[in-house]
């Protein structure tokens, strides 16, 4: 039996699948729910190096690429037959190729629809700042981002530029000018093109995510002269995130630049998609769990001294300005139905407290 790359795309959306991998010697396998799976109706198929070879190829074409296989690694975007769209990474591995494909949302969601706080609204109408989306790989960022992005295409006259890789969202003008730029398509990486974006007159920028020393440091400039600025980084919450970006930095910088996160930070989102186990999960398989900080005077302060561990006592208190814990968020799921107890249980760092909170409060707080 003999699949080619247009069949297996065709099989993610059929199947409401998330992800399709690829490897030799093996069927390919799709993400549903959360969990692999090997292609139904192909489960007896072991993929062959030579049809790897051949899905790459057609893959890196789709990427502007010359036909030639990558040494390392490559990433890029595609539009399948039904009009589905996908983000690849292609990487060798022992032996040979191996891919991965997830599918893009064609359409863009509700801060509802995500399982997130309406509250999130109130970061599109920000003159300018830096905002962090903080999270796993493949817990939704993006998703957040595009839904944030769009909020604002729909609300605000404006000029908006978006820095990714690969463009995963197609952002058409509404009341906002989007320009969106790929990174080794439309630029040669994230650092140039943020310095670059400085010059194209915008209001706000998307970068997909900061890691480098140069790039953060841009993107706080940019924050501090009168920008808005939405990216990414990989930290378990927000005490994390905070922690990440001045890690980065030598330790005689530091200060320096948690004292810049204290003046130009307005919010983090911290998110996890993990599978629903309460009575709701038919209609909800995989929920979002999240935690906000917004950046107050009292959140500021803990920055700019570096005492992030007192971070959660501030987003405690601070419910009324659109703050949230993991742990209310926990408890809002488990309220409607989505989490069990024991589930929950599993997703804090802090059993002991969610276990106090809920024996004392039972009906909790939703922290909507």
């Amino acid at each position: 039996m003999a699949l080619g790359l247009a069949d297996m795309l065709a099989a993610v959306s059929r199947n409401k699948a998330s992800d399709l991998h690829l490897a030799p010697g093996r069927p390919p396998f799709l993400r549903v729910d959360g969990s692999l799976i090997p292609l139904p109706g192909a489960e007896t198929v072991s993929l062959t190096a030579a049809d790897l070879e051949q899905n790459v190829l057609e893959l890196c074409r789709h990427a502007g690429a010359a036909e030639v296989l990558p040494r390392s690694s490559l990433d890029g975007a595609l539009r399948a037959a039904d009009g589905a769209r996908f983000r690849f990474h292609v990487y060798r591995r022992a032996p040979g190729f191996a891919i991965a494909l997830r599918r893009l949302e064609d359409r863009f969601r509700s801060l509802t629809e995500l399982g997130l706080s309406e509250s999130l609204s109130r970061w599109g109408e920000l003159g300018d700042g830096l905002l962090l989306v903080a999270g796993p790989t493949g817990s939704g960022k993006s998703t957040t981002l595009a839904t944030l992005i769009d909020l604002i295409n729909q609300r605000r006259a404006c000029h908006v530029i978006t820095i990714e890789d690969p463009i995963e969202y197609v952002h058409s003008d509404q009341k906002s000018l989007v320009d969106q730029r790929q990174v080794g398509l439309h630029t040669g990486g994230f650092q140039d093109a943020l310095v670059a974006s400085l010059r194209q007159d915008p209001d706000v920028i998307l970068v997909g995510e900061i890691r480098e020393r140069d790039t953060i440091r841009i993107a706080l400039t940019a924050a501090e002269t009168g920008h808005l600025v939405f990216t990414t980084v990989h930290a378990p919450d927000c005490a994390g995130a905070l922690q990440r970006l001045g890690s980065v930095f030598p330790a005689d910088e530091q200060p320096g630049v948690l004292r810049q996160l204290a003046l130009n930070l307005r919010g983090i989102l911290t998110q996890h998609l993990v599978p629903a186990d309460g009575p709701g999960r038919r209609q909800r398989p995989r929920i979002l769990l999240s935690e906000i900080l917004q950046v107050t005077p009292a959140a500021a302060n803990l920055i700019a001294n570096g005492k992030f561990n007192q971070m959660q006592t501030c987003m405690e208190t601070g419910g009324s300005e659109g703050m949230q814990t993991l742990e209310e968020n926990l408890i809002h799921w488990i309220q409607e139905g989505f989490l069990t107890e024991g589930a929950a249980m599993s997703h804090t760092r802090r059993p002991a407290y969610l276990r106090q909170r809920l024996q004392r409060h039972p009906a909790g707080r939703s922290g909507r």
